[in-house]
């Protein structure tokens, strides 16, 4: 009897946990486990992404610089392929087996659930040819979405480019990101990637056995419309940008201009550039190495990233900055022989011509370098302090004209430019005893200064507004709001009283609407120019020719400044894009003689550097 009931709690025993165990298996499956659900609902149901249209750009006249055009994304889930014709298949992408192999495998480490996106940009050509034979591919479809266009082909470094994002963007964004979506990868698209990008749609679609939409679920109960992203007005103007980037073809080098009274950036070309298109479609990829293994550098966005010496043209910031220092003033003369001597052995600096007594009015005339040299020997060497403190003191001037700092445009990317500290001379040199003749060759824009083109054109800008500057900046208006940043409507002041600035401004109109200036060829009927050539020394080949100016002389309405690389002469090379640039904007037209046009139009400066480092 005892053995029955020993069998008879064992086997209820046995049935008891068996049903716990089946009980437990379901509860995890229908509640636990959401994969059968999932796969149970996307039989019947799928969820499609409706991407909103990238906000557009234009320029400051309302005119487009980057539009939207359709292409379409095809998405797989993986649980729900099975076996087709992968050739056929591969045909109609124009891909490889081996190509399908590892799209297919990425997008099951996705999720084998969730349709992810398999191969992306597909124009309306693959799509329509696709189409005829998608319901032989269960478990793929196409969705359509925008990528970038650009109608110009211009500015493609302040612009920039989206491109797929990584898992880093995905767990650096804020959630909105998934695998397959895109994101700004450089320039405005970067900065202003929010505005842009909009607000994402979902749309869920039933769908029969063959994979073939039925129509909305619950009549588009649960769909939610995307959002389009906002506009940009961008402070460009294309027709001067189109122009800027035809006179810089064939050279190596930087135009920026600005409009004075509000700090928007008129044009902005780095040189040599790129057509932006290439950035975009399923190429992009392989078009970016290109760019990227290109000797001449089309990437590196010159007008905020590269330094040069401002050689000459610093002489203007030299000469407000002393007189604010109470060292000169438009009466202080400096006697030019054609060279200025210094230190115990009496080196010698040399200056382009015998100006003989020159003051400060025609020290910018006839860019003397004797004038600055003494001009800075008296900040450093005559100012009651050691020379140390002296430096510190004149960079600070210096550092009040945005130099040697970022001045916060609002792209990423932009680099400081470069002052050295007195510390990096008392290292040097072994000792702080130093004296000006250590570094003299600051005092003309030589030596170890380096400048940003928007530093250049900036400065500019100061002087145009004798005195106050607001920061440089791209866009203008943000959507409907037609609001941007408030810190660039900020008036910033560059620490030199107004006064100080009209022999300098007459300096500068001198140089291109007085016989004997150095810009004199340069000059515009009825606008009045005020500009400074500038011959910057390289020591890896020839001069960087370099021009600033603004104009015209009252109420000022552009601020420019131009670099070129390797070219010799500042008003040779550099003068004349800036001159036709500033009287194609201020009265539509060009009046520079046709042969000065044609050569620079005609100079291919990159083509004989790169055959001589053949």
């Amino acid at each position: 009897m005892n053995n029955y009931f020993k069998r008879k709690y064992a086997i209820q025993f046995i049935f008891l946990l068996s049903a716990l165990i089946i009980v437990a298996r379901l509860f995890y499956m229908q509640i636990l486990d959401r994969s059968y659900l999932v796969a149970a609902r996307n039989n019947v149901l799928r969820t499609e992404m409706i991407y909103p249209a990238r906000g557009m750009i234009y320029d400051r006249n309302g005119r487009p610089l980057v539009q939207n055009r359709i292409v379409y994304d095809l998405m797989v889930t993986p649980r729900e392929t099975c076996e087709m014709d992968t050739t056929l298949f591969c045909d109609l992408l124009g891909i490889d087996s081996s190509g399908y192999k590892s799209r297919f495998e990425k997008a099951k480490r996705y999720s084998s659930y969730r349709a992810s996106l398999f191969e992306g940009q597909l124009s309306a050509r693959n799509y329509a040819a696709l189409q005829e034979h998608l319901d032989k591919f269960k478990g793929f479809y196409v969705q359509r979405r925008t990528i970038r266009s650009y109608p110009d082909s211009i500015a493609p470094q302040l612009l920039g480019y989206i491109k797929e994002v990584n898992s880093r963007d995905i767990d650096q964004s804020d959630g909105f990101y998934r695998p397959g979506d895109y994101i700004g990868a450089s320039g405005i698209e970067r900065t202003y990637e929010k505005v842009l990008r909009g607000q994402r749609g979902v749309k869920m679609q039933v769908v029969d056995v063959f994979n073939r939409p039925m129509g909305s679920f619950m009549d588009g109960m649960y769909d939610t419309l995307s959002v389009s992203g906002d506009g940009l007005q961008c402070t460009i103007d294309r027709d001067l940008q189109i122009l800027a980037e035809r006179l810089m073809k064939g050279k190596m080098g930087s135009v920026v201009a600005i409009e004075p009274s509000t700090g928007e950036i008129l044009t902005f070309v780095s040189a040599p550039s790129f057509d932006p298109n290439r950035m975009t479609g399923r190429h992009r990829g392989n078009n970016y190495m290109k760019l990227l293994n290109d000797p001449t550098h089309p990437l590196f966005v010159r007008p905020i990233q590269a330094y040069y010496p401002p050689g000459s043209a610093f002489k203007i910031v030299a000469a407000l900055t002393a007189q604010q220092a109470g060292l000169i003033d438009k009466n202080t003369i400096f006697y030019c022989p054609g060279s200025y001597r210094y230190g115990p052995g009496k080196a010698v600096m040399g200056c382009e011509h015998v100006d003989g007594p020159t003051d400060l009015i025609k020290s910018i005339q006839r860019s003397c370098n004797t004038y600055y040299a003494y001009t800075y020997a008296h900040m450093i060497d005559r100012r009651g302090m050691p020379g140390y403190k002296a430096y510190d003191l004149w960079r600070e001037g210096l550092q009040k004209f945005g130099i040697g700092q970022k001045l916060g445009i609002d792209i990423p990317g932009e680099k400081p430019g470069l002052i050295p500290t007195s510390d990096y001379y008392t290292e040097r040199y072994g000792s702080n005893k130093w004296r000006s003749g250590y570094n003299i060759s600051l005092s003309i824009g030589q030596g170890e200064l380096g400048i940003t083109p928007l530093q250049m054109a900036n400065i500019m800008a100061i002087v145009a507004n004798r005195g106050h500057y607001y920061r440089p900046h791209l866009i203008k208006a943000i959507g409907e709001q037609q609001t941007i940043d408030p810190i660039y409507q900020e008036k910033l002041s560059a620490g030199v009283d107004a006064e100080h600035y009209e022999p300098v401004i007459e300096g500068m109109s001198r140089v291109v609407n007085v016989p004997g200036g150095t810009g004199y060829r340069l000059r515009i009927d009825e606008i009045e120019m005020c500009g400074k050539t500038g011959t910057a020394q390289n020591p890896h080949g020839n001069y960087h020719a370099v021009f600033f100016a603004f104009a015209p002389r009252i109420n000022p309405k552009i601020a420019i400044a131009v670099f070129v690389e390797n070219a010799g002469y500042g008003g040779t090379w550099a003068g004349p894009i800036a001159s036709m640039l500033v009287e194609k904007y201020i009265n539509d037209t060009i009046t520079l003689p046709k042969e000065i046009q044609n050569r620079i139009y005609n100079a291919d400066f990159i083509s004989e550097q790169l055959q001589s480092n053949s």
